[in-house]
C-alpha cells in the first residue's frame, strides 16, 4: 500500500522484529536509519520491540548493548507517537541486573520461544527460572509470545491470572 503511493494506510496491526538481527544494522536498517524506518511503522497501531540478540555465546558487554538497542528504538517509536510492545530477553541468572530494565510493569510484553532450544527438556528450567523472575519484577498482564506457548510454565502463568497470546512461528 505505501510503495502504491497510499499515504493513508493504516492498519491496527503490531510490527514485529523477530529475524536475523543484522539486519538491523545494515545502511537502511532499523539501527542507523530509525527516521526511515518510522515512515513505514507509522502506518501501524505499534510495534514490539526489536529482538536484537542475546545469545548464551555473546559476551555480556554485547548482551547489555543489545538490551540498550531494544529499549532505545522503542522509545524512540514511543516518542514518534508509535504505540510500543517490549520485548523482553534474556539468558540466565547473570542477566537479571539488566534484562527488565525500561520496562513498565504491569504491562503488556513480548518473548520469543523461536530458537530458544525449549524443545529440550535440560533447557526449561534455567527458561522457567528467567520467566518467574521476570513476572516477579515486571508483573505483566500479558504476555504475547512469538513460538510456541505449550509449556508448562505457560498454563502456571495463566492460572496465575496472566493471560498468554501465542503466535506459532515457523
Amino acid at each position: 500500500e505505501i510503495r502504491n503511493g497510499n499515504a493513508c494506510f493504516f492498519s491496527d496491526a503490531f510490527v514485529c522484529f523477530y529475524i536475523d538481527d543484522y539486519k538491523f544494522d545494515s545502511k537502511g536498517g532499523i539501527w542507523f536509519s530509525p527516521d526511515k524506518a518510522i515512515n513505514i511503522l507509522k502506518h501501524f497501531r505499534g510495534i514490539i520491540t526489536p529482538d536484537f540478540s542475546t545469545y548464551s555465546d555473546f559476551t555480556k558487554p554485547l548482551c547489555l548493548w543489545n538490551t540498550y538497542r531494544m529499549r532505545a528504538f522503542g522509545y524512540y517509536c514511543g516518542k514518534k507517537g508509535l504505540e510500543v510492545v517490549n520485548n523482553v530477553r534474556g539468558r540466565t541468572e547473570d542477566d537479571f541486573d539488566y534484562c527488565f530494565s525500561g520496562i513498565e510493569t504491569n504491562s503488556v510484553i513480548a518473548i520469543g520461544t523461536v530458537g530458544s532450544g525449549l524443545k529440550l527438556i535440560e533447557n526449561r528450567e534455567g527458561f522457567n527460572c528467567w520467566i518467574k523472575e521476570m513476572v516477579r519484577i515486571l508483573m505483566p498482564r500479558t504476555i504475547l509470545v512469538y513460538g510456541s506457548s505449550k509449556y508448562p510454565i505457560f498454563e502456571e502463568l495463566s492460572k496465575a491470572g496472566i493471560e498468554i497470546v501465542s503466535y506459532e512461528g515457523e
